[in-house]
């Protein structure tokens, strides 16, 4: 099913946030969004999920007018709609597995989920989860005690018990290293690939955006545009997406890029099987 906005808008406190948005987005599509802090593309994942309400405009997922959803079946939307933040949001206290087994919230009561009363089933789903991302062996760990880019792999893993028709990522590897970001990455097309769910994801470097996304939205000032293939991403779109550097300039795409530098990638090929692991498990 396409998934589509519809001249979508959001206000705050008399700002436009969001200003006139109108896409279709085909099932299964990598879709990126990029642009300039505040050029609106959290907003618009967040109204996407339904976090937050649009001011003006539809949200159309096949038939379902999801701009008009509310109680139980705003709650199953969220479900269908998994979202992944920058910062985790996992419950530090808790062990990975529970964190996991948490995505399955909006799908039973929640004193059930407090209570811990998940079923086998369940369970055995969420360690499917965790192997899937390459770390099981972190189930009965507190997720605190976690490096970033692991807890960036359980939300997605607790994303996937929620069974999702499409799979939201607000800047994902913002606060991650370049390794860290492209395990990151490499599971979310994955999931794209394998399952043919639509991934729409913020972010902030263009080298990224082009290596990962079959689609990249820009967005500058609350509007989209630039809508199109990598590469349609011109030095003049970039410029009407993030705008022109000093002096005119266009600006450098290196300053956005996360790419792994080269003495990096040889000390990984050059390091002893032992000591890549090690660093895997610190990932």
């Amino acid at each position: 099913m396409n998934f589509e906005l519809q001249q979508v808008t959001r206000r705050f406190h008399g700002k436009t946030a969001v200003d006139q948005v109108t896409l279709t987005i085909p099932h299964g599509q990598m879709v990126g969004i990029i642009g300039r802090s505040g050029a609106g593309k959290s907003t618009l994942l967040r109204m996407i999920n339904r976090l937050v309400d649009p001011s003006e405009g539809v949200i159309r997922f096949g038939d379902l007018d999801v701009s008009k959803l509310k109680g139980a079946a705003l709650r199953r939307w969220q479900s269908d709609c998994a979202m992944i933040f920058q910062q985790f949001n996992l419950v530090p206290r808790l062990d990975v597995l529970t964190n996991v087994l948490l995505g399955r919230l909006n799908r039973r009561s929640t004193l059930s989920s407090v209570l811990g009363l998940f079923t086998r089933e369940e369970r055995i789903l969420a360690i499917a989860a965790l192997e899937r991302l390459g770390i099981e062996q972190t189930a009965l760990q507190a997720a605190g005690t976690l490096s970033g880019g692991q807890q960036q792999r359980v939300a997605i893993a607790r994303a996937l018990m929620q069974e999702p028709k499409m799979l939201l990522a607000d800047e994902p590897i913002a606060s991650l290293d370049p390794l860290n970001a492209k395990i990151v990455m490499d599971s979310l097309r994955d999931i794209n690939e394998r399952e043919g769910i639509t991934v729409i994801t913020n972010l902030h470097t263009l080298d990224t955006a082009r290596s990962y996304c079959e689609r990249i939205i820009g967005m500058a000032q609350g509007r989209v545009v630039f809508d199109g293939p990598p590469d349609a991403l011109t030095a003049q779109a970039v410029s009407a997406i993030y705008g022109t550097g000093r002096d005119g300039v266009g600006i450098d795409e290196s300053m956005t890029s996360t790419a792994l530098p080269a003495s990096a990638i040889a000390a990984q090929v050059g390091a002893t099987p032992s000591a890549r692991e090690g660093s895997m498990a610190n990932a």
